[in-house]
Parts: structure tokens; C-alpha cells; sequence
């Protein structure tokens, strides 16, 4: 065989292997995010914790709950689906997704300025975690 002949053969089994690795991490984060999202709902007495396990919507359940804001994702959603709106309501989700983090790190009885410390280019993601990690485990 050929040089040329196994380079295809060499990326596709690379990019097969970081799709097989992105499939590990995210069922990780989902996992650690469920568990975190279940915890924080026990320990803030949320009747039904365990729906933190729906994928992609479990944990904003369980911190709709616990922040009292009830009303604004129904606002979001009427804002998404008319299409000239979009950008505001992206814009409108950022805001109240760190006005829910606050009030959620709040009733957690932490200083809800941390929360801003997920607008931090390349550690946001990772602090979000740490951060969720300390809300439910966290000693009161």
C-alpha cells in the first residue's frame, strides 16, 4: 500500500476517535451535572429531585424551582419562535440564565457574585462546574 492510500484511512480513524471521546466527556458532564442538579434539589427540599436526569432540561427544572422564576422561559419561548425576535431573546436568555444562577447560589446561602466568574474566556465552562459541584456539596 501506498503513503497516499493510508492518510484517508489515518483521519478517519481520527476523527472517529475524538467523535468517540466528545461521546465520553459529554455523557460524563451529563452525569455529574444530573448529579449535582439532584443534590442541589434534596438539599433545597425540591419536591421530584430525580428530574434533574432528563437530558437538557432535567437541571433547568430543578434551578427554576429554586430561583422563583417561573414566568421568564415561557417568555423566551414566544420570543424564539417569532424569528425577529431571536436575537433579543438570546440576549434576554444570557441575562436571566445569570440572574437564575445568582438567586440559585443565594438560596444555597453562597455570594451570588461567583456566578460572574463563569464570564471568564477559557475557565467559564470549567468554573460552571466547580461551581455547580460546590452548590451541591458544599457544607452550610
Amino acid at each position: 500500500m501506498a503513503l497516499e492510500s493510508l492518510i484517508p484511512v489515518g483521519l478517519i480513524a481520527m476523527m472517529a476517535g475524538m467523535i468517540v471521546i466528545t461521546i465520553i466527556v459529554s455523557i460524563g458532564i451529563w452525569i455529574y451535572t444530573s448529579l449535582a442538579a439532584a443534590a442541589i434539589g434534596r438539599r433545597e427540599k425540591v419536591d421530584k429531585p430525580n428530574l434533574a436526569w432528563i437530558p437538557g432540561l432535567g437541571p433547568a427544572l430543578i434551578f427554576r424551582k429554586i430561583a422563583k422564576m417561573h414566568w421568564w422561559p415561557f417568555l423566551l419561548l414566544i420570543g424564539l419562535i417569532i424569528p425577529i425576535l431571536n436575537t433579543f431573546a438570546m440576549i434576554a436568555f444570557l441575562v436571566f440564565y445569570y440572574i437564575w444562577w445568582w438567586k440559585t447560589t443565594e438560596a444555597r446561602k453562597m455570594p451570588g457574585w461567583i456566578v460572574l466568574l463563569t464570564l471568564i474566556p477559557g475557565l467559564g465552562g470549567l468554573w460552571g462546574l466547580v461551581l455547580m459541584g460546590l452548590l451541591a456539596w458544599n457544607k452550610d
